[in-house]
């Protein structure tokens, strides 16, 4: 599907949360240290995603969906509680939960939020996002030192 060009900021974000999580999971699977991931998790979360989440807040509409609205809006608390975990144990599951949480987030949005806003909010609504997402959005950077995934 192609995705209106007002979105695509967001959409490019995505792709580098779905390459995060990609990479937590080659931790994983190599055994690599808990804090080793858990440093790359704290990194993403401070340069990347939490940033991410503010402007989707500060710049989506609220879906008249409310159920829409009510499941990202969850999803979004939930992955902020799993950061906070994550720094405060050494379960490795964590670790899995997180990238589970954030793959399953970023596919919500992309085949359901995203499709309602096209769908239900006029050409004009879309620009105005579009313009305010140039204005907020900071440049995805992903540029970890450790590259314990390879």
């Amino acid at each position: 599907m192609k995705r209106n060009e007002n979105l695509i900021l967001l959409s490019r974000d995505h792709h580098f949360g779905l390459l995060c999580c990609w990479k937590i999971r080659q931790g994983i699977k190599k055994e690599v240290s808990y804090e080793r991931i858990k440093n790359y998790i704290n990194y993403y979360w401070e340069k990347n995603l939490h940033n991410h989440f503010k402007t989707e807040d500060d710049v989506l509409p609220e879906l008249s969906n409310e159920g829409l609205q009510n499941q990202m809006e969850k999803e979004h608390r939930e992955i902020s509680r799993l950061i906070g975990s994550i720094n405060q144990s050494n379960n490795q599951q964590l670790l899995s939960d997180f990238a589970d949480a954030l793959y399953k987030h970023i596919r919500f949005e992309e085949r359901s939020v995203f499709p309602y806003l096209e769908e239900h909010l006029s050409d004009e609504q879309m620009d105005t996002i579009g313009l305010e997402l140039s204005q907020h959005h900071h440049k995805e950077e992903d540029d970890y030192a450790d590259e314990f995934w390879k």
